[in-house]
């Protein structure tokens, strides 16, 4: 292994490690533009996507597997071995997988995308929407979903959660690195998705529409607001449609997340 031409870090105050372990810090991220990516199959997945990867740091006695010793041997560059207990002292769980890259962060702007509206259409077919979203863990499951049912694209409109957080990185599971996640204000997106005649289809506890019944016009996104507060009554009115998930029980609302899988198998299959 490439690895082993690099002398171990054995020091918590090496300036690699602690520009690491500063990334858990969201003012660094914001500094460096750089990011964490923990765990053998994070730091495979993010690898094949073809990001760039600025460092690999890993442990020697965790990387047993076949995959892991294959990750490291098809790197464009020297990987830097670390104690396990360097490895520790980075590790965002309580089980350290061995592994983590410092990647550069993508900062995807509509302008991005391929100008609807043909072009637009034809790449982005379905699209979820989530307006200043506030956990960080629903922002990377509904990520997960997008990926599992085939849609498109994310946007995060109007701020909200920062989408480097270790939290978002993790529950994404790698996809991440995979769909275009669009970071915009809630009018600009609006207007692109007017240039491109995309059917907007809002959420609400007071949709007129109950979910089963609505048959989506391609291209479409679906728009949710953020946990506490939804969305306003002026983003209701800029949808073309807004749904309501049927509540049986006590409850008057669902996790973002949730709402957003049962739409998406809804609507896609």
């Amino acid at each position: 292994m490439g690895g082993m031409e690099r002398p171990m870090i054995t020091s918590l105050s090496n300036p690699l490690i602690k520009q690491a372990r500063a990334l858990r810090q969201k003012k660094a991220r914001l500094e460096s533009g750089l990011f964490l990516v923990e765990g053998l199959h994070h730091v495979g997945e993010v690898l094949e996507a073809g990001w760039d990867v600025e460092a690999v740091l890993y442990a020697s006695g965790v990387l047993t597997s076949a995959f892991a010793h294959d990750i490291i041997t098809r790197l464009a560059f020297t990987p830097q071995l670390v104690t396990p207990q360097v490895m520790e002292s980075l590790a965002d769980k309580e089980n350290p997988q061995g592994i983590l890259a410092m990647v550069r962060q993508k900062k995807m702007q509509l302008n991005d995308l391929p100008s609807p509206p043909r072009t637009a259409a034809q790449a982005i077919k379905c699209a979820v929407a989530l307006v200043a979203p506030q956990d960080p863990g629903n922002v990377g499951t509904i990520l997960r979903t997008i990926d599992a049912v085939g849609a498109d694209a994310l946007f995060l409109l109007d701020g909200g959660v920062e989408l480097y957080h270790p939290t978002v990185v993790r529950s994404s599971m790698g996809t991440m690195f995979w769909k275009p996640i669009i970071q915009t204000s809630f009018n600009d997106f609006v207007q692109w998705a007017r240039g491109g005649n995309y059917q907007l289809i809002g959420t609400s506890a007071h949709g007129a529409v109950d979910y089963h019944t609505l048959t989506p016009q391609t291209p479409w996104a679906l728009v949710l607001g953020n946990e506490q507060k939804g969305l306003t009554p002026e983003q209701v009115n800029a949808c073309d449609v807004t749904v309501s998930l049927p509540m049986q029980g006590r409850v008057s609302s669902l996790n973002l997340s949730v709402a957003a899988g049962v739409l998406l198998y809804q609507f896609i299959n």
